[in-house]
């Protein structure tokens, strides 16, 4: 969809060119991911919606799969477009990269093919190897996993090569190298069985949670630091201090935070506390950064134009509304509601209704999408050589609809997960059928209608922005020509 960026600027940085090139696949498997919520938020309605078509269980499938396989692509895409800047060398093994690529890629379409055309069957051995493995979140079958394993490793390998050979080492690439060591090693824990199904999910959450919660948070961090230095000139001590407290933070508040998931499957009932407790730290040092940023920033064009001069100004007007997002998203996706329902004596009545999944739309986006979002309007900007790109109609309804449609959606679930506690958990008893029941009645269908309507607002906003990074760049080398 970013084919159109004319990568001249690029030339003699293949990185930055590799960067552009998972930067435009990402962002299609972004709408494909919107797609698909919007029809599973059509079948919760309509439940006989492509029936026997395209299966509610796929759609959600391929939903949630795409969420994160277009964040991933966007993070490789982005660390290959920090490394020039941040190591001051040429990176090493673009050539294995640009396979990498192409290999990922090609298996990414192929899983995807074949969830939708083979959306029922017996689950076998040779199932488990070519159609899915069934494990959700991570239905992947078990030669796309080694791939995926394969791709990581040649990336890991590029930018760590590269990090060694410089003689720069900042601090935002001394823990993204540490931090992207633990996000391949994570994603092996789930790539094992045991036949105790209790320990079988302790290690399937080592992925789930504690990949999502510590690894991608600080890679979140490495690019806000990142970002605020090249967009406003942010002192780079400042940046990485909080970027060191955000790995202290993290590293240990994400491990133990997954401690609200474990009395669910047989652990001691004090993880209930520990895991409540730690979980709600997490999003704190990246809130503290923006917070600190800004205030000096802010600090420092007041006393610029109380001498009567400029100060300094963004370089990037949609790239810093998106990173600005991003602060108050994690604070209240990741933050409030992840605390909404992850006090143990909520969470027996929360746990596994729609409340997850509101927490679930809002975090992914506010901690994640927002800043890979803002990436890509950096990598527009430098792809057109443009000194200055300037919010227009199209970045303003990009960022207002979807941000406005992801909060309804979260908004909707929230009031349908709040039906199911009342009405299911704690005046029916959590049997299977109060679960019907609490499914039929008004304020669940009607939280489900409003949860679709916001997905088509959402998508709405998607095309705006798809519109926006495929224009804006030509707009402002047009202008400064």
């Amino acid at each position: 969809m970013l084919n159109s960026i004319k990568t001249n600027h690029f030339e003699g940085n293949a990185s930055k060119e590799l960067g552009m090139m998972y930067f435009r696949v990402a962002i299609i498997l972004f709408g494909a991911q919107l797609l698909m919520g919007l029809i599973a938020a059509i079948q919760f309605l309509v439940p006989g919606f492509l029936f026997e078509l395209f299966d509610f269980s796929i759609a959600r499938m391929v939903h949630i799969n795409a969420l994160v396989v277009w964040m991933l692509y966007a993070m490789i895409g982005a660390t290959y477009f920090l490394l020039p800047d941040e190591t001051d060398v040429e990176p090493i093994g673009i050539g294995l990269g640009k396979l990498g690529f192409w290999v990922l890629t090609a298996a990414v379409t192929v899983v995807v093919l074949v969830f939708i055309f083979v959306q029922v069957g017996a689950g076998t051995e040779a199932s488990i190897w070519l159609i899915t493995e069934g494990r959700e979140y991570i239905e992947a079958p078990r030669w796309a996993d080694i791939g995926i394993v394969v791709v990581v490793l040649i990336f890991y390998f590029n930018v760590f090569a590269t990090f060694i050979k410089s003689s720069k080492k900042t601090g935002i690439m001394t823990v993204m190298i540490a931090n992207l060591l633990a996000l391949a090693g994570l994603y092996l824990a789930g790539m094992f069985y045991t036949d105790n199904i209790s320990m079988d999910q302790f290690w399937w959450w080592w992925v789930i949670h504690l990949w999502v919660e510590a690894t991608w948070e600080v890679f979140v961090g490495t690019l806000a630091a990142f970002a605020l230095i090249k967009l406003i000139g942010a002192k780079r001590e400042v940046v990485e201090m909080w970027l060191w407290i955000e790995v202290l933070m993290l590293f240990g508040s994400g491990i133990l935070g997954m401690g609200h998931h474990y009395f669910w499957i047989g652990t001691p009932e004090y993880w209930w506390e520990i895991g409540a407790l730690f979980s709600a730290l997490e999003p704190v040092p990246l809130i503290a950064m923006f917070v600190h940023v800004l205030y000096d920033w802010g600090k420092e064009q007041g006393i610029a134009k109380a001498k009567g001069e400029t100060g300094s100004v963004i370089t990037n007007g949609p790239a810093m509304a998106w990173i600005v997002l991003n602060a108050f998203g994690n604070f209240l996706g990741a933050g409030i509601w992840g605390f909404f329902h992850t006090l143990p004596q909520v969470n027996i009545y929360t746990h596994g209704t729609q409340f997850t999944a509101a927490h679930g739309h809002l975090s992914f986006f506010g901690a994640y999408a927002t800043i890979l979002i803002g990436m890509m309007y950096i990598g527009v900007q430098g792809a057109y050589g443009a000194k200055r790109m300037k919010m227009n109609f199209n970045s303003k309804m990009g960022i207002f609809l979807t941000a406005f449609g992801v909060m309804g959606m979260t908004v909707a679930l929230t009031i349908a997960g709040y039906e199911q506690v009342l009405v299911e958990r704690a005046e029916l008893g959590a049997t299977w059928n109060a679960f019907f029941v609490a499914q039929n009645l008004p304020w669940y269908v009607q939280g489900q209608m409003w949860r679709a309507i916001m997905g088509v607002v959402t998508l709405i906003g998607f095309i705006y922005l798809a519109v926006d990074l495929l224009t804006i760049g030509k707009k402002a080398q047009a202008e400064e020509a």
